[in-house]
């Protein structure tokens, strides 16, 4: 009998052991995904970011979700060489891989916002991964590329998204001071309301907008030449230095709801 009960006790630890720590923040104890990229270093997490301070008089400009497939765009991206980030959900590209393949091209990069666009914060930490993890497969199979930078749908988080960012190979988790509304006018989450260099720029797909994506972008490139700021390739700005100092995730009540 006491053999029986010291079994059955260290068969209830070894389940126990498996379901990681409450809360849904635990690692998933079954190892990295395909795709997932490098595994992070022990205990680091991705730096959060929504401004990145610099030297240079520059700017960052990064699009969300991909519903707007304006090929205007494509050709301002290519006439004025703008390093524009793209943060792109699976389910809402659908079948316009293509275009996007025609961005990066012309030098656009691509990066993740998730495969259906969830509210990922107090999600248990299997889904989050599941977000993270199979957008970064997607688009390792599509281009051969593994994004190092993710944007959370509608700038939400938690301590559980940066865990599993940092399994499936994210370095920084992007926010945003700015956003580029569907009618050209820019509003602000926090700060001075004009841009300052640093400033990551968030342009969220619009719903019929009054402007198209060209339109936007052309009107905010103006607005950039008369402050003396251009823009800058966000990659090479940001990484897991830098972390922010809001690790609750939580965005004002300005957040584009689209993004």
């Amino acid at each position: 009998m006491r053999a029986r009960l010291l079994a059955g006790a260290g068969a209830l630890l070894v389940a126990i052991a498996g379901c990681g720590p409450s809360g849904g923040t635990g690692e998933d104890g079954a190892g990295r995904s395909p795709g997932a990229g490098p595994a992070p270093e022990a205990g680091s997490l991705p730096s959060v970011v929504d401004h990145v301070p610099t030297g240079d008089r520059v700017v960052f400009l990064t699009y969300d979700d991909g519903a707007e497939r304006d090929p205007r765009f494509i050709d301002l991206v290519r006439e004025r060489r703008l390093p524009v980030s793209m943060f792109l959900t699976d389910s809402v590209v659908g079948p316009g891989y293509a275009h996007f393949a025609r961005l990066r091209a012309v030098g656009a990069s691509l990066q993740n916002h998730t495969l259906d666009h969830p509210a990922l914060r107090g999600l248990p930490y299997a889904g989050q991964r599941a977000e993270i993890c199979g957008q970064q497969r997607k688009l390792a199979s599509r281009f051969g590329v593994r994004p190092r930078l993710f944007r959370p749908p509608y700038g939400t988080y938690d301590t559980t998204t940066l865990r599993a960012a940092a399994d499936c190979g994210i370095e920084a988790v992007v926010l945003w001071r700015a956003v580029l509304e569907p009618d050209g006018h820019l509003t602000y989450t926090r700060g001075p309301h004009h841009l300052n260099p640093g400033d990551i720029v968030s342009v969220p797909s619009g719903e019929a907008p009054s402007l198209s994506l060209a339109e936007r972008t052309t009107r905010l490139l103006g607005e950039l030449e008369e402050r003396g700021l251009r823009v800058g390739r966000l990659e090479d700005h940001v990484g897991r230095a830098g972390r922010s100092p809001d690790p609750g995730g939580h965005r004002s009540p300005h957040s584009p709801s689209g993004v």
